[in-house]
C-alpha cells in the first residue's frame, strides 16, 4: 500500500459566517408577532424613521395588533409588506 496524504483547508471565517446566517434566518422564522422595538431592530432603522415612512402605509397598518397601547404585527406578511413597499422606492 502507498501511503496517502490529505490535507484539507477550511475557511474559519466563511464557515462562521455560513453558520450564523444559517441560525439568524432560523430565529426569524421563529417569530411570530414583532413589536416595533424588534422591527427597528431587524430593519437596522430607527423607530422614528419606521413611523415616519413604513407605518403610515395602510398595506401595514391593516396588520397592526393592538391591545390597549401596545402594538405589534404578523411577522411573515409584516416583511413581505415591507418588501413590496422598499422596492417602491
Amino acid at each position: 500500500m502507498l501511503p496517502v496524504n490529505i490535507e484539507v483547508n477550511l475557511d474559519r471565517q466563511a464557515i462562521r459566517q455560513y453558520i450564523e446566517k444559517r441560525l439568524d434566518e432560523e430565529v426569524r422564522e421563529a417569530f411570530f408577532l414583532i413589536d416595533l422595538k424588534k422591527m427597528s431592530e431587524l430593519l437596522c432603522m430607527s423607530e422614528r424613521y419606521i413611523e415616519m415612512e413604513l407605518l403610515k402605509d395602510p398595506r401595514i397598518k391593516m396588520l397592526e395588533i393592538r391591545r390597549r397601547k401596545k402594538r405589534w404585527w404578523k411577522y411573515k406578511p409584516l416583511m413581505q409588506a415591507i418588501e413590496e413597499i422598499v422596492s417602491e422606492w
